[in-house]
């Protein structure tokens, strides 16, 4: 296979990015006639255009998700994580449509472009990718002029020379895209993405939404994803940090993590109407730490202090429950009474390091009682599993999920112990061009609390760097299911 490409339209674009290259740029031609010499390999597009949407100013760059000319459009794969890379070198990035014409666009038709969303026009682009494969296409533009800095003005020549500066400042970013591109297998570890508990807790909210209308009030993220927030933000849900941002009488929902017993007391003293979604297998959890601390027991809470389903079971018993969150705590541990202790496990960890602790625990303390079940989740195992056996494959772990999602951190971690470099990011405008130099498989997860969908737009993303062939590996197939609770059913 050919090796990528970089394209100008002229030889003034060329001369402004090649002092920035290694590999040679090819000189396409001005206008639709342009000619691409290569047509079966990735291919970045860069020149000038020119502004169509009021936001976008002389020397911005306009990275283009879709291209239209004559009443057709071409969708791009490439536009999350070349924008995102060209942000990181302080160029300021719009990312929408760039339209292309046959001529120089002023005027009335100028208007007319920016009415139908075209952030910038050129005469080139969209002629081109007709020649190439759209998949395998990154256009990037730096703008000369716009509506209120027209072609013909005298300020021209000094705003072409600023626009050929930011293809200069954008030459090493484009160089980091070259040398990411080639064929590659995407390994899916499976089971992957959302589990039973996070798919209850996002439709409670839903139904809420549904049978109430707008506002719901949801205390803290109903699962720890930045996209599932946003998206129920954008039905009518409300997060709150705390109840008493709630109106008296209103609708609130508890998040998926569970809560302390005296946040269920505010929200009584608040005469609201509580629809909780805590997930099952952390009540259970709740449930455990009321028995054993009932019994007089003190409980060890093996997990991250500061994770909020911690907080909330430590509540249950505060006064007797120690959270142990490392080797070096459960060595370390005293209590009144050694004979009457017990553990429990926040769900989410890692099932490898929650062993540990526990085996420490278990031979400082004979007479420790465990859990009747195991408490991490069913989810959280099976996706470790699978990224285990993904990760000794592969030469680079991508995993979608937030920062604050433990689960997803986990997945990283174990994806790390397994000897292979191994990232967490929230979607694919998280995706760094150097991480993909020479790798020629990747492994893909995501966390319980990540949406499918940012899967498939990840991979889609990669396909922009050459040919993929996806696999998918895991025999694991989850059919747990949860009751919704009586309030919105």
């Amino acid at each position: 296979m050919t090796k990528a490409q970089l394209l100008t339209p002229l030889r003034i674009e060329r001369a402004a990015v090649e002092r920035g290259l290694r590999d040679p740029v090819h000189v396409s031609g001005r206008g639709p006639d342009g000619v691409a010499p290569v047509t079966d390999v990735p291919t970045v597009l860069a020149g000038v255009a020119g502004g169509l949407d009021p936001t976008v100013r002389p020397a911005d760059v306009v990275v283009a998700d879709r291209l239209h000319a004559d009443g057709g459009e071409v969708l791009l794969n490439s536009a999350q994580p070349l924008a995102a890379a060209l942000r990181r070198a302080g160029l300021r990035v719009h990312v929408g449509t760039l339209e292309s014409a046959d001529h120089v666009v002023t005027g009335g038709e100028r208007s007319a472009l920016a009415r139908k969303g075209g952030l910038a026009v050129d005469t080139e682009s969209a002629y081109l990718a007709r020649q190439l494969d759209p998949a395998r296409l990154a256009v990037v533009r730096a703008v000369v002029d716009t509506a209120d800095y027209p072609l013909l003005h005298t300020g021209t020549l000094r705003r072409g020379v600023a626009a050929l500066r930011t293809l200069r400042r954008a030459a090493p970013v484009l160089q980091q895209w070259l040398d990411a591109c080639g064929p590659r297998t995407v390994i899916r570890a499976e089971p992957q993405s959302f589990c039973a508990g996070v798919e209850r807790a996002i439709e409670i909210v839903e139904r809420a939404l549904q049978r109430h209308g707008a506002p719901v009030y949801v205390r803290r993220q109903i699962v720890h994803n930045t996209h599932v927030v946003a998206d129920l933000e954008a039905r009518g849900a409300v997060f709150v940090q705390e109840l008493d941002e709630v109106p008296e009488g209103a609708l609130a929902v508890l998040a998926a993590h569970g809560v302390a017993p005296s946040v269920r007391m505010q929200a009584r003293e608040r005469h609201l109407q509580v629809i909780d979604a805590t997930c099952p297998l952390v009540a259970k959890v709740h449930q455990e730490v009321r028995r054993f601390s009932g019994a007089g027991r003190t409980v060890f809470l093996i997990g991250h202090a500061d994770h909020e389903e911690v907080v909330g079971t430590r509540g249950e018993a505060p006064d007797r429950v120690e959270v142990i969150g490392s080797v070096e705590e459960a060595e370390s541990v005293e209590v009144l009474d050694p004979e009457h202790v017990s553990y429990v496990m926040q769900t989410t960890l890692s099932v490898e390091e929650a062993d540990e602790i526990a085996a420490v625990l278990r031979g400082r303390f004979p007479a420790l009682q465990a859990p009747r079940r195991d408490d991490i989740c069913y989810a959280t195992s099976n996706r470790q599993h699978a990224i285990r056996e993904v990760a000794v494959d592969t030469d680079l772990v991508l995993v979608l999920g937030s920062a604050n999602s433990s689960n997803s951190m986990r997945l990283v971690e174990v994806a790390r112990a397994a000897g292979t470099r191994a990232h967490l990011i929230e979607d694919a405008s998280d995706l760094r061009l150097e991480w993909l130099t020479g790798v020629r498989r990747v492994g893909v997860s995501a966390g319980a609390s990540a949406p499918p969908a940012l899967v498939d737009q990840l991979i889609t993303a990669l396909s922009a760097f050459g040919e993929i062939t996806q696999t998918r590996h895991g025999s694991v197939t989850e059919t747990v299911q949860f009751t919704l609770p009586r309030e919105v059913v």
